[in-house]
């Protein structure tokens, strides 16, 4: 790798050549390379009214935050697994005081590593930092077409103002920066595509409106702003996959379709890999195949190939699993087919090969191959 320092004379993150020939290996071997969401903790600096991580709702005697030499650990048993894609999250993760460290030690091992906020705590000093150490791109989180509405919302007067300066900052350093949209009563898809350019975006991921999770993460709420009837929720699905003309939608028609025949019972074609290639850990390092399985896999210091699950769970539609799973569907196929023909079992590879919603997907990464290259 190169070495690289940036204008104000900090290091910048290192240059990796791609890897092309362990992506390919990994999907043979495994099905691909591996997704984690890494929640450092729970406390949370914004007030959500859709989000029961909101400081109003969880009190700070409640927050916890991910040890530091474990959360290494666990970074170092994640890579070993086949995991290449890290995504800190929280609550709000740059309020841990390690946070640097993890990116740093991610990045080191040759991850991809990404990082969610809702910028609160956004000066352009602390985004170079968080780039020098590694982070590829941010995912910043909007929930209105106007700033009143929006930071009325999040409770983080100001905010709008930091995420513009933010953007500023992320196109001088030539990194990606998505806004993450959650499907509410607040979203006005008309007016969305001119503010989310006034703030800087050039994309945008939706996150689907959800009322329960059974796990400890508590990125949801009964609230009415996301507690939609069926049909409410099609007119949603429908809206955002027609904003996909005139903005950078990058949520999968495939997986939207899929959301749609979800929403109605209608047949999945896609099941969901969490516990398999994507998974949730959290700030006490247990291991979750989901955001909504009702009890961990494990500690994250026991996580092996054994404790894989793979049972074709379609029960919810969280985006960023049910989206990636739309996308990584194929590499899963080529895996089981791969693996068959090892074996000498001709006919269950050709059966994977030829598997329902094989073409859908490949359809899914091709949509979003440009935004899946810029992270």
């Amino acid at each position: 790798m190169d070495a690289q320092v940036t204008e104000n004379g900090a290091p910048a993150a290192p240059t990796r050549r791609a890897r092309p020939l362990e992506t390919l290996r990994l999907v043979f071997d495994q099905g691909g390379p591996g997704f984690c969401q890494f929640a450092l903790n729970n406390a949370c600096n914004a007030n959500c009214g859709f989000c029961n991580f909101a400081r109003d709702s969880l009190p700070k005697s409640d927050w916890k935050f991910a040890d530091r030499a474990g959360g290494l650990a666990a970074i170092d048993i994640l890579y070993r697994q086949g995991i290449r894609y890290l995504l800190f999250t929280g609550g709000e993760p740059t309020l841990h005081p390690h946070i640097l460290d993890f990116i740093r030690h991610a990045h080191g091992l040759g991850m991809t590593v990404m990082l969610v906020s809702n910028a609160g705590l956004f000066k352009a000093r602390r985004i170079r930092e968080i780039h020098a150490a590694g982070v590829s791109s941010f995912i910043i989180s909007v929930d209105a077409a106007n700033a009143e509405a929006h930071e009325a919302n999040r409770g983080l007067p100001g905010v709008c103002r930091k995420i513009r300066e933010a953007n500023a900052v992320f196109a001088e350093l030539g990194i990606a920066a998505t806004a993450s949209v959650t499907m509410s009563r607040l979203v006005d898809y008309d007016a969305l595509p001119a503010f989310l350019t006034s703030l800087g975006f050039t994309a945008v991921t939706f996150s689907y409106p959800l009322t329960q999770l059974d796990s400890n993460f508590l990125g949801f709420s009964q609230s009415n702003l996301v507690d939609f009837g069926p049909q409410e929720l099609i007119a949603e699905f429908d809206k955002v996959k027609a904003l996909k003309k005139r903005f950078n939608v990058v949520n999968p028609s495939t997986s939207i379709e899929e959301m749609k025949r979800f929403v109605t019972g209608g047949e999945q074609r896609y099941p969901c890999i969490a516990g398999f290639r994507y998974f949730y850990l959290d700030w006490d390092l247990m291991l979750w195949r989901c955001h909504n399985w009702h009890q961990p896999m494990c500690s994250i210091f026991d996580f092996d190939s054994s404790k894989l699950v793979r049972d074709g769970c379609t029960r919810c539609m969280i985006d960023c699993y049910r989206d990636s799973s739309a996308m990584q569907h194929i590499a899963v196929s080529v895996h089981d087919a791969y693996q068959a023909l090892r074996k000498g079992r001709i006919g269950a590879g050709l059966k994977a090969l030829t598997r329902t919603g094989n073409l859908g997907s490949i359809g899914a990464v091709l949509e979003e191959l440009p935004w899946i290259f810029k992270l």
